[in-house]
């Protein structure tokens, strides 16, 4: 994670401290900030903030004191209720950073004005554990420096990417927003194939959670590319190459389908 203060973050309100909130302030608190230069809203604390506020964290402020950065952090069907709390920042050279899903830039720019600097990003639920990975895009306002400052933010949750154009935020959701799903299913269903091939289920899900675990950590690890960790683990006309030639006819059009299924219900929620 970079250095918050080198970034140009002395302050920051959070709206939303929930599962994905609490893990950026856990982080951001980690890296240096201090808590009293924190604000949070959240009308259901959690034993965890609450002892943050105990250490100086502010809790519900009944007026903003100016900051740094307001990160966004609430559920989308919260997001009109509870987004204009920070409308008193909007003129005070504060950056919006949003992780909500859903809501686009020209919302924000609505509520803020198209002068605020506004950066939409998309973390995944990996971020919970430091492990995600968030796309992110700027509006007009949103200078390098600005850019810069929400990557430091959001690398206490993970690895950062930058994207070209806001539409590109339909296929993010149907990849790494929703992707992790689709890897947790996998496992439901090499489980259920250990299973069916005579094994205990405890046994089959142990071996099937930690063999998917275990391909991540050694993909993050080795500087190969997928494809060439696939050929490493396959011998010719081995068990593997068996397999394999099963799976590779289907899952690459099964796998394109479902992003793309996914990443059109996000182009509808969006309209």
């Amino acid at each position: 994670m970079g250095d918050l203060k080198a970034a140009g973050i002395q302050s920051l309100v959070l709206l939303g401290c929930g599962k994905m909130g609490g893990a950026m302030l856990e982080g951001w608190l980690a890296g240096g900030l201090a808590p009293d230069q924190v604000q949070v809203i959240e009308p259901n604390p959690s034993d965890w903030l609450n002892a943050r506020v105990a250490e100086g964290v502010a809790l519900n402020p009944a007026q903003l004191a100016p900051a740094t950065v307001a990160v966004i952090a609430v559920k989308p069907q919260m997001m009109a209720e509870a987004a204009p709390q920070l409308a008193g920042l909007a003129d005070r050279g504060t950056v919006f950073l949003s992780i909500a899903a859903g809501t686009p830039i020209a919302a924000f720019e609505a509520m803020f004005g198209a002068g605020a600097p506004i950066i939409r990003a998309m973390p995944n639920t990996p971020a919970s554990v430091g492990r995600g990975i968030s796309a992110l895009v700027g509006n007009a306002a949103a200078s390098e420096a600005y850019l810069a400052m929400a990557e430091t933010l959001l690398a206490a949750v993970g690895q950062t990417v930058r994207l070209d154009s806001e539409d590109q935020m339909h296929a993010v959701t149907g990849l790494s927003g929703s992707g992790p799903a689709y890897v947790f299913h996998m496992i439901e269903a090499m489980a259920e194939a250990g299973r069916a091939a005579g094994l205990e289920g405890d046994l089959a899900m142990r071996l099937a959670r930690a063999t998917v675990v275990g391909a991540g950590a050694l993909a993050d690890a080795s500087p190969e590319s997928a494809e060439q960790l696939r050929v490493n683990v396959t011998s010719p006309a081995g068990t593997t190459a068996a397999g394999l030639a099963v799976l590779m006819p289907e899952l690459p059009a099964l796998v394109t389908r479902t992003v793309a299924a996914a990443a059109e219900r996000s182009r509808e929620l969006a309209e």
